[in-house]
């Protein structure tokens, strides 16, 4: 059997470092992306850039041979924006996380789309969101939560359009993980003090989310399309 192709945005480091190896461990081929490739697996390339995600998809296509089986929206951008700011400095933080976080995500979904709905054999796409879209964030994040939240909105609508067609859209929503992206943001919001408002008494581990996607990216059933999976230690629970 052809040995399955999946394609992991922010596979460089945390989370996205976890699925690749975990994807790899079940078998998988994984391409990753970083902003600048790192290895022969890597492919390098800013999503801040609009030409980006057009470039990410067409050489993963080149580097698999032409097919690619799952897809995981796993990069994002966590940077405070505090309304005090000047305007201009504002909208363009906010632009900038909404591109990286739900524009290019959008961007690979759609490519990833066209081409299980050309090939005919489906595909699986997971998307790394955010209890932040659906609980909210900080003061000083109001953009990362939007883009998650849309994150959410576009992963159910993929799921209830193209179903039919065996492409199946899965969504894994984490609170607080112990990654370098977080650091900051814990420290600055009090550290142990934010940990009490998590009912587990701990963030997540980089590889316990990286479990949820890979389940979802191999194991979860075709009805489970369409959900949305919480992994922050009861912190928000629905």
């Amino acid at each position: 059997m052809t040995q399955p192709v999946a394609l992991v945005t922010g596979s460089s480091r945390g989370i996205g470092a976890a699925i690749a190896a975990r994807l790899t461990a079940r078998g998988m081929r994984v391409i990753g992306h970083a902003s600048k490739a790192h290895d022969p697996d890597t492919i390098g390339a800013n999503l801040a850039d609009p030409a980006a995600p057009s470039q990410i998809w067409d050489e993963a296509m080149e580097r698999s041979g032409g097919r690619i089986d799952v897809l995981v929206n796993n990069a994002g951008l966590f940077a405070a924006n505090p309304i005090s700011l000047s305007d201009i400095e504002w909208l363009d933080n906010w632009e900038d996380t909404l591109r990286i976080n739900l524009t290019a995500a959008a961007e690979l979904s759609r490519f990833a789309v066209r081409h299980w709905l050309a090939d005919g054999r489906g595909g699986r796409v997971v998307h790394v969101a955010s209890r932040a879209g659906y609980r909210g964030d900080s003061p000083d994040h109001w953009h990362y939560a939007a883009a998650k939240g849309g994150m959410i909105a576009m992963h159910k609508t993929i799921a209830r359009a193209y179903a039919a067609q065996g492409i199946m859209s899965y969504a894994v929503c984490p609170g607080f993980t112990d990654t370098a992206m977080a650091d900051d943001y814990l420290a600055s919001r009090g550290g142990p003090g934010l940990l009490a408002d998590i009912p587990l008494g701990r963030v997540a581990s980089p590889d316990e989310i990286a479990a949820i996607v890979t389940f979802c990216a191999t194991d979860a059933p075709e009805s489970m399309t369409g959900t949305v999976i919480d992994a922050n230690g009861a912190s928000y629970v629905r």
